[in-house]
């Protein structure tokens, strides 16, 4: 059965954390692409959305973020777009074992429609093949996430709703002077307004400087849309600590920031960059 924006409404809904770091933990070097251990290291991966579940997320995600033929292409594998998402999808939907709906994550392509490195229909092209695959692999939904320019957001949100999936479309804000911009500009009433016109069925934000930024990103949204809003924060800003990057938000911390969130109007809260299965545990005890 079908999953609709209306299911998310009224209540709150705990998206697991990031993934990228985790694989990291798992052994991917670095530089490597993440998205192919889909296919030469499956068992790898589903350590991470299991993990996920196992603290409590509803929503998890896949291994796909840079999985469009764009970005493949720096890794050589842009011929592989088909096989490493339906690859994610499939992974994850093992390890949610029907404890969690699997949201196909699909990432920015690296390239700006405003320098005119790509054009708008190119973008949709990759996005749509991309959707495609993460449909066919049993993704329960799509998440269109990370972004930063407006115009591939759009042709992102657009190509994923060919599939008849329920798409949510996100931006990054962080910049302007309440930094509840993107960083080319566009203000977050903007970002909501637009991309559900585009036909996103959930708008949001994630990654950025912190959730409490995100704060107010998420109430200028909520005076604009009456969709569900999705918010997958950082834990907070990160610090050098020698070679390594660090964050000091703790778990805790950050489940009761969370709670300005959903008064915010937030309806679906996970972690982006600096959490872990740990801050989704935290949340899921907040909201039980």
């Amino acid at each position: 059965m079908a999953i609709t924006a209306e299911q998310f409404k009224g209540k709150v809904t705990i998206a697991d954390g990031a993934w990228g770091t985790e694989l990291d933990k798992l052994g991917c070097p670095a530089g490597y692409c993440r998205e192919e251990w889909n296919l030469v290291k499956p068992d790898t991966v589903r350590k991470v959305p299991e993990a996920y579940v196992a603290a409590g997320a509803q929503i998890i995600l896949t291994n796909t973020f840079g999985a469009n033929r764009i970005t493949l292409a720096k890794h050589k594998a842009e011929g592989r777009v088909r096989e490493i998402n339906r690859a994610g999808a499939a992974i994850s939907k093992e390890a949610a074992a029907g404890n969690a709906l699997v949201f196909g994550s699909i990432g920015p392509s690296g390239k700006m429609v405003m320098m005119g490195e790509v054009k708008e229909q190119e973008l949709f092209d990759a996005f749509k093949e991309q959707a495609e695959a993460l449909a066919e692999g049993g993704a329960d939904a799509l998440v269109v996430e990370t972004m930063t320019e407006l115009a591939e957001a759009v042709a992102a949100v657009r190509a994923a709703k060919t599939t008849g999936l329920l798409v949510v479309g996100c931006m990054t804000f962080d910049s302007g002077r309440d930094k509840t911009a993107t960083v080319m500009g566009v203000t977050a009433e903007k970002a909501a307004t637009e991309l559900t016109a585009a036909g996103a069925d959930i708008v949001g934000c994630n990654c950025g400087i912190g959730i409490e930024n995100y704060i107010k990103v998420t109430a200028k949204m909520r005076a604009v849309v009456s969709v569900p809003i999705w918010v997958k924060a950082n834990a907070g800003l990160p610090e050098i600590d020698g070679a390594n990057i660090v964050y000091r938000m703790t778990p805790e911390e950050f489940a009761a920031k969370s709670k300005e969130l959903v008064e915010a109007g937030a309806n679906i809260i996970g972690g982006c960059c600096g959490t872990t299965p740990m801050f989704t545990q935290a949340l899921s005890v907040a909201y039980k």
